[in-house]
């Protein structure tokens, strides 16, 4: 009699005790779902924050990335004796000169291009009918099988550029431009500033030994991404002048220059490269092989550069699996257009390399290496 007391007792204790640690599973459960629905909707402000900030965003984000790629050479400068605004000063007009001699050469082809498009097109329309015929065959045959059906077509504009055109650009891209060249100048001198500052803010001097360590590291590690990427592709644009030069393609030089931009887009610049080529091609030579050749030797270029070049010289830590770089250039490609697009890879392999030395993010790096 008293052990069924004893035991109605015990069960009696035990059920509140069970339904508190069901109620506490619970309310476990619910939170990790308040937290997930709050991270999605973190994600899409942010999100939405990029995208209408882009205007100021994507200047800053160039300016970091060439700051970045600059600031070892005014490093060096500074450790034999030349103060860092003289260095700065000095690679900033060496730069600008180099870049405004190429865009000065180069302005003219590619509005010669974009002037004889219209009419280039048409000359083009014809040279493809020996392609086009067997589908123009299987048209017929459709439209027989389902009725004639009746496109009507309107009267295309040619497309052309006007003075007020260039007259209306003109004030915002200097001012990009000189927004860029101001955040890169400042960057290479007071960058090693802003270093101190985030040291001196470290509560203990272990945590300050480990920020500098963290961040000389993702510093260096970044540095020597973007230059050698940079070098690498402009070897690839260098490379490419040279051999369109050889086969006597109009303008190398300014194809030369696109192959070096679109590579910072892997796989998507390359055939976007090579489709342009093989169109300039045709344009250009009356045989197919000799109008082809140029797009097909670039391939075979761009293929020994990415799974020879590129992979010895940056190493495997550097590599990116292509389903991560495919959708980091869908989604920035999607926000920010063809800025998006040329800065994607490089925002990508940095926020990988941070995220290896940063706790708590090591699985990003995990999931977007090959």
């Amino acid at each position: 009699m008293d052990l069924s007391v004893e035991t109605m007792a015990h069960s009696a204790g035990a059920a509140p005790n069970l339904s508190r640690a069901q109620r506490a599973q619970t309310a476990r459960k619910q939170l990790r779902g308040i937290r997930i629905v709050l991270n999605i909707f973190l994600a899409l402000a942010l999100l939405y924050t990029v995208t209408i900030t882009k205007q100021l965003l994507i200047p800053l984000v160039l300016a970091s990335f060439i700051g970045l790629a600059l600031n070892p050479v005014v490093a060096r400068c500074s450790h034999v004796g030349i103060p860092r605004w003289l260095a700065a000063s000095v690679l900033m007009i060496g730069l600008i000169a180099g870049i405004g001699t190429g865009i000065g050469k180069l302005t003219q082809p590619a509005l010669g291009w974009v002037q004889e498009a219209p009419t280039a097109i048409r000359s083009f329309i014809p040279k493809l009918r020996s392609v086009m015929q067997p589908l123009e065959a299987a048209n017929r045959a459709t439209q027989g099988l389902t009725g004639p059906t009746r496109v009507q077509g309107s009267a295309q504009s040619p497309l052309s550029i006007t003075i007020w055109d260039i007259v209306a650009t003109t004030p915002k891209v200097l001012a990009g431009v000189l927004t860029v060249v101001l955040l890169v100048f400042f960057f290479l001198i007071y960058g090693d500033l802003l270093l101190r500052r985030l040291v001196e803010a470290s509560p203990d001097f272990g945590y300050k030994r480990h920020a500098v360590s963290v961040v000389r590291g993702i510093q260096y590690e970044v540095s020597r991404y973007i230059l050698t990427a940079t070098l690498i592709n402009a070897g690839l644009g260098a490379v490419t002048a040279g051999m369109l030069w050889l086969y006597h393609m109009p303008d190398p030089l300014l194809w030369g220059a696109v192959a070096m931009l679109a590579n910072f887009i892997p796989y998507v610049g390359a055939i976007s490269t090579t489709a342009v080529l093989a169109v300039v091609g045709l344009l250009n030579f009356n045989q197919a092989g000799a109008a082809l050749l140029p797009a097909l030797t670039f391939a075979g270029i761009t293929a020994f550069e990415g799974n020879l070049i590129t992979p010895l010289i940056q190493g495997h830590r550097m590599r990116l699996s292509p389903i991560a770089i495919l959708l980091w250039l869908l989604v920035w490609g999607w926000l920010w257009g063809i800025p998006g697009a040329l800065l994607a890879v490089p925002m990508l392999t940095s926020a990988k390399l941070v995220a290896e030395r940063v706790r708590g993010w090591r699985w990003f790096a995990r999931m977007v290496q090959r």
